[in-house]
């Protein structure tokens, strides 16, 4: 398992873009699939976008499709999610996590960082 640290979650007016960042700690960083997940207040955390090991192929969740784009630098244990055109419903904390699979479903994801928060207003 890889220790995992966000950042970049602020407050941003509707419209607006944002970087967040997830710092890993481990050697094997490029052996997992990396996922962002995001939570609401009063919601359950819910799949954002994924991205495997080679950074090839991704995956995103219909809300933020076109909008969001998941990557990652291997070089420098660190995956980012640049979020364009942000809505207030995007409002929520933010986490990175690991998984040896190539899969939403969060059971599969082992390492989880503490999470970022970022608040969208009108």
């Amino acid at each position: 398992q890889v220790q995992l640290v966000e950042s970049g979650g602020e407050l941003v007016q509707a419209g607006g873009s944002l970087r967040l960042s997830c710092a890993a700690s481990g050697r094997t960083f490029s052996d997992y699939v990396m996922g962002w997940f995001r939570q609401a207040p009063g919601k359950e955390r819910e799949f954002v976008a994924l991205i495997t090991s080679s950074g090839y192929n991704t995956d995103y969740a219909d809300s933020v499709k076109g909008r969001f784009t998941i990557s990652r630098d291997n070089a420098k244990n660190t995956v980012y999610l640049q979020m364009n055109s942000l809505k207030p419903e995007d409002t929520a904390n933010y986490y990175c996590a690991s998984s040896k699979y190539y899969t939403r479903s969060q059971s599969r994801f082992v390492s989880w960082g503490q999470g970022t928060q970022v608040t969208v207003s009108s």
